[in-house]
């Protein structure tokens, strides 16, 4: 792999894709910047990094922290930095080397702890990572960019904000199934999202404590009545999902519309007031598509695979844009909730910006290699991951030569037919219903 700067690949990114052309003043009274180009290019490698504007500014000629600092709080947003990161999203899906890893179909969700100041809204005490912080929660495609990431307290349940990132993703890559760890599942999110069109597998853990419904009292199974405990209970009540139907359609609708967040209703959900009709509701449904999806795990070995490697690859994302945002020791200093969420979105975007080049760099490798004779498999591809790190300089001087020097135009396009991999998919697919 080629030697590779930080800031020399969020420019060639920027020329490419023309992600930077999406930020601008909210106002248009607001003067325009000078070099509008170099500038984003310069701010969204700082914040990205994590660095800071002023701590930046040191190690950066021909900028200031007032310069910076003023451009990332007045000329980049939340909406803006989602739909430059969708920019990238859609440029990655377009590489044909993208095909080695998946078709975006399927995305893995899942949290990484991130450390914070103590005097802010959403820093806490985390019990599962056993110290204060927040937590970036990242939807993950299987061709490994990030579709979405959002910050959120430690508190809370991660499966409630499952949905909100599948229903913001704004990329031209529509996955239909999401996989997660056992943070991922909840009663009624099995539900929820079942409704809202995608399929939810998650990674699960302590088996012995989940329990299967059977559809009728006499129902009675030859080699897994076991699973299913007493003949007689645990018996799903159709009745009351037949008469709160209406009202179930009604709350998916609602959230795929945005007239309540899913985060809101399923916190309200997992209150377990048995009172609720609709939670209860809810809670039925959920039995019976947890049930399906617990006999799927177990039957397809081939499934399960595919669970782990998906939540392995967010387990590396995470690892990845830690490993890229290393400025100040990892610490997220904005005590803003806002800008706490700003901070992952640049961290998100710069990562996808370094996905995405790592990308044209193997694809650029084979290239040269089948010219010197050597035959390249899909299956090779399948196995090389784009978060490659050592050919990139991540310290010193960070020179801005770089900004001004165009590159040439890349190539999309690899001869190496994947159709073998999506014909093994499709097997594994077929296996999985029958099953």
């Amino acid at each position: 792999m080629p030697e590779r700067s930080l800031m020399g690949i969020v420019a060639r990114t920027a020329y490419w894709v023309d992600w930077w052309q999406r930020f601008g003043p909210a106002s248009g009274n607001e003067p325009k910047l000078d070099d509008p180009f170099g500038r984003y290019v310069i701010t969204t490698f700082v914040k990205g990094t994590n660095m800071g504007p002023y701590e930046a500014a040191r190690h950066i000629p021909g900028v200031s922290g007032h310069d910076l600092a003023y451009t990332a709080n007045r000329h980049f947003s939340i909406v803006l930095l989602n739909e430059a990161i969708a920019d990238l999203v859609n440029a990655h899906a377009r590489l044909d080397i993208s095909q080695a890893w998946g078709d975006g179909t399927t995305v893995a969700a899942e949290g990484t702890h991130m450390d914070t100041y103590l005097d802010n809204l959403l820093a806490e005490t985390s019990v599962r990572y056993g110290k204060p912080g927040g937590i970036a929660y990242h939807h993950i495609s299987d061709t490994y960019v990030a579709l979405f990431t959002h910050f959120i307290p430690c508190g809370v349940w991660e499966a409630v904000y499952i949905i909100e990132g599948l229903l913001k993703n704004s990329s031209e890559v529509k996955p239909t199934t999401v996989h997660a760890d056992t943070q991922g599942q909840s009663q009624p999110v099995f539900a929820l999202v079942h409704l809202l069109g995608f399929d939810l597998m998650p990674r699960i853990r302590n088996w012995k404590g989940l329990t299967f419904y059977r559809p009728s009292k006499t129902t009675e199974y030859v080699h897994i009545d076991a699973l299913f405990g007493e003949v007689g209970k645990n018996v799903i009540d159709w009745d009351l999902i037949e008469s709160q139907f209406r009202h179930l359609m009604k709350v998916a609708v609602s959230v795929r519309e945005g007239v309540i967040s899913s985060s809101t209703l399923l916190k309200r959900l997992r209150s377990g007031s048995k009172k609720n009709a609709t939670y209860a509701a809810f809670r039925e449904a959920c039995r019976v598509i947890r049930t399906v999806q617990l006999l799927r795990y177990l039957s397809d070995p081939a499934l399960r695979r595919r669970v782990t490697a998906a939540t392995n690859k967010t387990e590396a994302f995470n690892g990845f844009s830690q490993w890229i945002g290393f400025g100040n020791r990892g610490v997220i200093a904005d005590n803003d909730p806002v800008e706490q969420e700003k901070a992952m979105k640049f961290n998100a975007l710069l990562t996808n910006a370094v996905i995405f080049h790592n990308a044209l760099d193997i694809a650029e490798m084979v290239r040269q290699l089948r010219e010197e004779g050597w035959i390249i498999e899909p299956e090779d591809l399948a196995h090389i991951s784009p978060y490659l790190t050592e050919h990139i300089n991540r310290f010193g001087e960070y020179s801005t030569h770089e900004l001004g020097i165009q590159p040439e135009a890349y190539d999309p396009k690899l001869d190496v037919d994947f159709t073998p991999l999506r014909d093994q998919d499709l097997a594994a697919a077929r296996f999985s219903q029958a099953a």
